[in-house]
Parts: C-alpha cells; structure tokens; sequence
C-alpha cells in the first residue's frame, strides 16, 4: 500500500474513480482493475445518511454500493436492526475476498458481521 497526501482526484482520471457508498443504486457487481476504488468513510460514531453519496456526487464520480441486498437476507432479530453501512475495514474485507475468490457471498460472508442484521439465504433456519 502506498500513502500520499495528495487526492486521489488529482491522482486518478474521474472516469476511473468509483466512490462506494452504502447510499448508491449501482450495485458492486465485479471489480474492474482498471478503476480505482474510493471507500467513502467517516471517522465518526454515528451514521449521517447520503454524506458519502453527496460528496461522490459534487465530486462528479461514479458510485457503486456493495450487494449486500442482492445476496442476503434481513434476518430476525430482537431490535428489527439492519444495516447495510459497514466500517472501512469491513469494506476492504470483503473487497478483498471478492477479488481472492470472484463469490459475493463468500465476500459478503467475511465482511458482513451478523450484527448488521443481514445473513446469507442459507443461514436462516
């Protein structure tokens, strides 16, 4: 992993630069190598809805959100909870699984913790 200072809009066409955000209607649907990533985040406790998708947005980037609904399901639970915002390592852990093993649900399996509310089809009983 290289660190820069810089931005990754002066580093990186904007053609090529997809900003992934929870808030999207593109889902995530293979890892193109010719594009660059972008996981929209903030270091704060709580969750302020469409921020990442905003700023993708003014930034005139292409966004994707990972599909997490197109391959899990809400499962039951005491406090109706779901959620599909993951934490940044989250993200890259199942960013990373998909591009190991080209399985959403293998990569939604890692990155996904139970506490999100949402499991694959063949864990609900």
């Amino acid at each position: 992993i290289d660190t820069t200072q810089e931005s990754y809009l002066d580093l990186f066409p904007l053609d090529a630069i997809v900003y992934l955000t929870p808030d999207s209607e593109n889902v995530l649907e293979d890892i193109d190598p010719n594009k660059v990533y972008v996981l929209g985040g903030l270091v704060d406790e709580s969750i302020h809805k469409k921020l990442t998708l905003r700023r993708a947005q003014e930034q005139s980037l292409q966004t994707a959100r990972l599909p997490i609904r197109e391959y899990m399901v809400k499962a039951a639970n005491t406090k109706n909870y779901h959620s599909e915002t993951l934490a940044i390592n989250q993200v890259f852990d199942v960013l990373s699984t998909y591009y190991e093993t080209r399985s959403w649900p293998a990569a939604l399996k890692a990155g996904v913790s139970s506490g999100k509310g949402y499991v694959l089809p063949d864990a609900v009983k």
